[in-house]
């Protein structure tokens, strides 16, 4: 089993019921969540050593984030304690053709107000194999986007693997400060998750232009690759949207000049959308270290991802056995 530090925001999550609007709402699910928060409980729960970094209030709140990540076995040695407030965001639950909405009351947050590193970077990243992030932590503040590349070169130099999700939030930042931010994180990446609009938005990458849905995929893999040859492995999804509570799942993967890619799950119903991503990246990181072929590693990460879809919360509560197990048995059947 290998060691993974993750760094980023994580936040209190309030949730509607479905069929329910949010300026109704009278009553709300409380969930704790955040990109790389989630891609660490999946780590912890498959036998790594996941370690979380982040920076939470002094409060009640502040406690049950610990408690939260404590109770799937992460790390919490390098959770720092203070700053203002916890983020918040609001979700309001899709269903049918109407799609799930988010409101964000995050602003001022402990960890988006940081202007430097509290942590010790040695020992962040000590005996570390993979330090992984997304593009939310850069989109947080000007700041931040410094601060991330100074994390990454620490990183690189203390030899871990670095793993980028792009994770793009609309609401966050523009296409144009996401793509130089991007543009600059790149270079010290090992491990990318990114997909055809990433490519195309932040990398200038033209459309493809055939009809393949597989050489479409591999064209911007290929492309993507062009001027960052030292990432190594390239994943993505490829959802087909039936509505909000049926979607078709198929993961895909770029390493070594080879395409592979998954079965395709079809989720009905979905429980929770949220998570979802990060189930995936989390069961890529975890065939990697397990240096599982390549094929293992993405039917059993897009296998997690489709498990995560039918429990609450932001997190995959599955362990290796049960994904693996799921993959065996095949959907809907009984374990007895």
């Amino acid at each position: 089993m290998g060691k993974v530090v993750t760094l980023g925001e994580i936040m209190l999550r309030l949730s509607t019921t479905a069929g329910t609007r949010l300026a109704q709402a009278e009553d709300f699910s409380a969930h704790y969540g955040g990109g790389e928060a989630n891609v660490a409980i999946s780590l912890a729960n498959y036998g790594h050593h996941a370690v979380f970094a982040s920076k939470v209030p002094t409060n009640e709140l502040g406690h049950a984030v610990k408690k939260h990540l404590n109770r799937y076995g992460v790390d919490t040695s390098q959770l720092l304690m203070g700053g203002p407030r916890l983020g918040t965001y609001y979700l309001e639950a899709g269903v049918g053709e109407r799609g799930a909405s988010v409101v964000y009351d995050r602003a001022g947050s402990s960890f988006a107000v940081m202007e430097k590193l509290e942590w010790t970077l040695e020992e962040l990243f000590q005996n570390t194999d993979i330090f992984h992030l997304s593009g939310i932590t850069p989109a947080l503040s000007a700041s931040w986007r410094e601060l991330t590349v100074t994390l990454l070169k620490a990183a690189k130099k203390a030899g871990c693997k670095i793993s980028f999700d792009v994770n793009y939030r609309g609401k966050l930042w523009t296409p144009e400060e996401a793509g130089k931010s991007i543009r600059a994180i790149l270079p010290y990446v090992d491990y990318c998750s990114a997909g055809s609009l990433d490519a195309q938005h932040f990398l200038g990458i033209p459309p493809y232009t055939g009809e393949s849905d597989k050489e479409e995929t591999i064209y911007y893999y290929q492309k993507m690759q062009e001027p960052y040859p030292n990432i190594s492995v390239f994943y993505s999804t490829k959802r087909t949207v039936h509505s909000a509570s049926v979607n078709e799942l198929t993961g895909t993967l770029w390493a070594d000049g080879a395409y592979y890619e998954s079965q395709c799950h079809l989720i009905d119903p979905i429980i929770d959308r949220v998570g979802g991503g990060d189930a995936f990246a989390g069961g890529i990181l975890h065939g990697l270290l397990m240096k599982d072929s390549y094929q293992k590693v993405v039917d059993f990460a897009t296998a997690a991802s489709a498990l995560k879809h039918t429990v609450h919360g932001d997190c995959n509560q599955f362990s290796q056995e049960e994904v693996e197990a799921f993959l065996a048995l095949g959907s809907g059947k009984i374990r007895r």
